[in-house]
């Protein structure tokens, strides 16, 4: 039995338990948060509206509340994407994840995904920004570029998805951003992992953070793989 409590330990480290439908509810909020704290995630993420009661909820806990920018669409101004950041900063978030600006990617305007990135940057002040590529919308080509793009940013993390796209995260997206930001800095799986096996999956290929809905299923199918 300790095998299982310890990897269920561990694997709950690197889950953000995230609730970021457009309908949620203060309950559903206070819910996350519990969960969070009885099951020793690493964050939870919420929208900005939501931040200052997350960080009330969790108060002398160890989790962290993320909050977005940009999100889902990255099609915002720079100015928009930094007065979210600032607004969130200010009202406790210990993180950003930040939606890049996929239209610009795609047309090569890699000055404009620089600068916008590193003001986002910027704005945290000093707190970890993770830059969200959308992956499903992307070339391998796009990827790589976004993922050097954001590298050089002063960002900390590469992120595959929002969960609002046709895609989430895979395999094979991980690998390649792994590969591609070398051994130290943090990628962040998000998108359809809703089981233990997925989660040590995306682990296996290169992830440092898990971005789900589901982190509770996760942590209770984890006794259920029979190499555990």
């Amino acid at each position: 039995m300790r095998p299982i409590i310890e990897g269920m330990q561990r694997l709950s480290g690197y889950i953000d338990h995230t609730l970021l439908r457009p309908e949620a509810t203060f309950g559903q909020i206070e819910r996350l948060c519990a969960e969070a704290r009885a099951h020793h995630f690493f964050a939870v993420c919420v929208h900005g509206s939501w931040v200052r009661h997350a960080c009330r909820l969790l108060e002398e806990t160890a989790v962290r509340v993320v909050s977005v920018a940009g999100f889902p669409l990255g099609a915002m101004s720079q100015a928009a994407k930094c007065f979210e950041t600032e607004s969130a900063i200010a009202d406790g978030a210990a993180e950003i994840d930040c939606v890049l600006h996929i239209g610009r990617l795609k047309q090569g305007d890699d000055s404009y995904v620089a600068e916008e990135l590193g003001a986002v940057v910027r704005s945290a002040a000093g707190r970890p920004v993770k830059v969200i590529l959308e992956t499903c919308l992307l070339s391998e080509e796009e990827k790589i570029r976004a993922c050097r793009l954001a590298a050089e940013s002063g960002a900390r993390f590469v992120k595959t998805s929002t969960g609002f796209g046709a895609g989430g995260a895979t395999l094979a997206d991980v690998a390649l951003m792994r590969k591609t930001v070398g051994p130290d800095f943090g990628i962040k799986a998000s998108g359809g992992i809703r089981d233990a096996a997925t989660a040590l999956a995306m682990i296996r290929a290169g992830a440092t953070r898990l971005g789900t809905s589901a982190g509770v299923a996760i942590v209770d199918t984890l006794g259920l793989l029979p190499d555990v």
